[in-house]
């Protein structure tokens, strides 16, 4: 920190914050949000001093309305770029260099700042005397406002970190979830890439950690990151269904390494190119079964290039789904067993079958005998809960008789572990209402025993579930798994129902079966008492003799996964679907009601015309982006 700000130190850091941070929001053609982006961060009260807004040269309103807005807020400066940069670093570079206070953070046209959050990232900078502080940022999907933390695990609770001591800082590649001191960048020569530089911000914060300040983080959320699926511009970080996106963020990521390495930050180094593996490789594996056969040869070229300079410790560092990851892709020259990459690759991990051996070890495949699943067997192996356990899915909506599902293996009739007390769709009484909860333990249900009938199937629509879970190379074996808890929770957090079950074992997999009432699914799904569309997230623990557990998505397949309208005498109508999320996990929407029915297809109207409007954009040869949405 340079010595003329030593008077930022001087105040009592408790004290009512003043006036020292400068808000840098940037905006290109981005008219519809960026108001809201301006008075989030006019919003954050005394710790702000001024907000300075970037137009890069926008054709829409976008420009007009900063104007507007600057006019009622002298706060408020406008700088409107007289050609477009390209990319977010030049805007940002002129907001610094605009900046008077000696603070500055950094706003994008589309997200927001939450209340507090300038506050909560000055006070931490004044109370501990550093150059950087930084907070968490929530992840939000819009519309439906589903959050998730970014990096949670560098900001459980306040701390003072170097980042030589601590390289998992590298991890946290954004720079719009912290407070940095002007002085410090001018000292350093911290800058972005100018001009168009995708992941710009890799180069950024590569920068700021190679200057080895200390940094301060809070657990508060300062950022609110907004995520549109169906937005007719996507933003860079989910316009990843061109090869040409996979090519810069190596590029940014090399660069930053090498800014890294040239500062003597070997540790950072190690652990940037780690996180490489661990996050970026494993995002990117998780899409190619959804690519065209072109994008895959590229895809696939550049990263043999890219993990051909890696070696032996550094593969090793990375987790086990990662390095057999990077493994199988220097081992084939071409793109093969994609849906097993993916499915690897996915959070949490799952290692489909075939489960190949050479010489007593696990391999990827007999035509791979190189690509050894090292750290999945013998002495140090990982308990359950760590490996990446297959439970596969089959399941259907449907209403009237029972029929096999399809997809799995003829599933026993296994005695239920509850009564269906009512026969109007109500269903069974909950059990215990958070996972992990007490179960009453069940005994397994073995090879040639006689289970008892079934019961009959619930009145009105229904929701069938056929459960199989994989051994992994005879170490369930050896755990041997006899129950299983069903979770069906609802995407907003807000409901949560849980179902216990006994295993069947059949040789080298265990199975179970069961049935739920949708009517009384979608009644416990109902929020402020309204029929809007919902989202269940279908889970499982398994737990086993030993006192072993482990908890897991479910995996769907089978022929079920289509939508259903059925017949409800609580709603009049139920639309039910069963659909593969993104990482191929089971999910199941419910739309109880004609008007909740109606808002299901026109949400899909609306991303039908997003994705053709991709289509246009970039021309017939790839897909867009999967998403959650069915």
């Amino acid at each position: 920190m340079a010595a003329s700000d030593s008077e930022t130190f001087e105040r009592d850091p408790d004290a009512p914050p003043v006036a020292r941070v400068c808000v840098i929001v940037i905006g290109f053609n981005d008219a519809g949000h960026i108001r809201d982006a301006v008075h989030s961060a006019l919003a954050q009260g005394a710790a702000v001093a001024e907000v300075i807004a970037v137009d890069d040269a926008s054709t829409d309103r976008t420009g007009e309305y900063l104007d507007q807005l600057a006019a009622l807020h002298p706060r408020l400066r406008v700088i409107h770029r007289p050609a477009n940069s390209g990319g977010c670093g030049t805007p940002r570079n002129d907001g610094v260099r605009a900046a008077t206070a000696p603070y500055v953070m950094f706003l994008d046209s589309d997200d927001v700042l939450p209340p507090g959050a300038a506050d909560a990232l000055l006070r931490a900078a004044l109370r501990h005397r550093v150059p950087v502080s930084a907070g968490l940022c929530v992840r939000r999907e819009l519309p439906r406002c589903h959050d998730t933390r970014w990096q949670p695990g560098l900001y459980r609770r306040p701390a003072v970190r170097i980042p030589g001591d601590h390289p998992a800082l590298v991890h946290d590649t954004l720079c719009v979830n912290k407070l940095y001191a002007r002085a410090f960048l001018a000292e350093h020569g911290i800058a972005f890439p100018e001009g168009p530089f995708p992941y710009e911000d890799f180069v950024f914060t590569a920068q700021v950690l190679a200057a080895a300040p200390r940094v301060a983080t809070v657990p508060d959320t300062v950022y609110i990151w907004h995520v549109r699926r169906d937005a007719a511009k996507p933003s860079i970080s989910l316009d990843r269904d061109r090869v040409a996106n996979w090519r810069a963020r190596l590029a940014a990521h090399r660069r930053s390494v090498e800014i890294l390495l040239d500062s003597g930050g070997k540790p950072l180094a190690h652990a940037a190119r780690v996180k490489f593996l661990d996050h970026d490789l494993r995002m990117y594996v998780r899409e190619l079964p959804t690519r065209s056969p072109a994008y895959r040869r590229a895809w696939w070229r550049l990263a043999r290039d890219r993990l051909a300079g890696y070696d032996e410790v550094e593969l090793c560092s990375a987790r086990l789904p990662a390095r057999w990851i990077a493994r199988v892709v220097l081992a084939a020259e071409t793109p093969r067993d994609l849906d097993r990459l993916s499915q690897l690759a996915a959070r949490p991990s799952r290692l489909l079958p075939p489960y190949a051996e050479t010489d007593g070890r696990p391999v990827w495949a007999e035509d791979l005998p190189r690509v050894e699943l090292d750290g999945l067997t013998g002495p140090g192996s990982p308990p359950p809960h760590r490996l990446p356990i297959t439970v596969e899915a089959a399941a259907r909506a449907l209403s009237g008789p029972r029929a096999a599902l399809r997809g799995l293996p003829s599933l026993p009739a296994l005695p239920r572990p509850w009564p269906f007390t009512r026969a109007d769709d109500h269903g069974p009484p909950p059990s215990p209402a958070l996972p992990g909860a007490a179960a009453s333990p069940r005994p397994p249900v073995t090879p040639g025993s006689s289970p008892s009938p079934p019961p009959p199937a619930p009145a009105g629509p229904r929701f069938e579930l056929g459960l199989r879970v994989h051994d992994l190379y005879g170490r369930l074996a050896t755990a041997r798994p006899h129950t299983v808890d069903v979770e069906l929770r609802h995407r907003d957090g807000g409901a949560l129902l849980t179902r216990s079950l006994p295993l069947a074992h059949d040789g080298s997999q265990w199975t179970a079966h069961l049935t739920l009432g949708l009517n009384a699914l979608a009644a416990r799904g109902r929020r402020d008492g309204t029929t809007a569309p919902q989202v269940w997230d279908v889970r499982v623990r398994v737990h086993c003799a030993t006192g072993a557990s482990f908890r897991t998505t479910v995996r769907a397949v089978g022929g079920g996964l289509r939508r259903t309208v059925l017949p409800s005498l609580r709603y009049g109508i139920l639309l039910a679907q069963p659909y593969a999320t993104a990482g191929g996990s089971l999910a199941l929407r419910l739309a109880p009601g004609a008007r909740s029915t109606l808002d299901v297809a026109l949400g899909r109207l609306r991303r039908t015309r997003a994705r053709l409007a991709t289509r246009r954009r970039h021309g017939p040869l790839l897909d867009p982006p999967p998403s959650d949405d069915p």
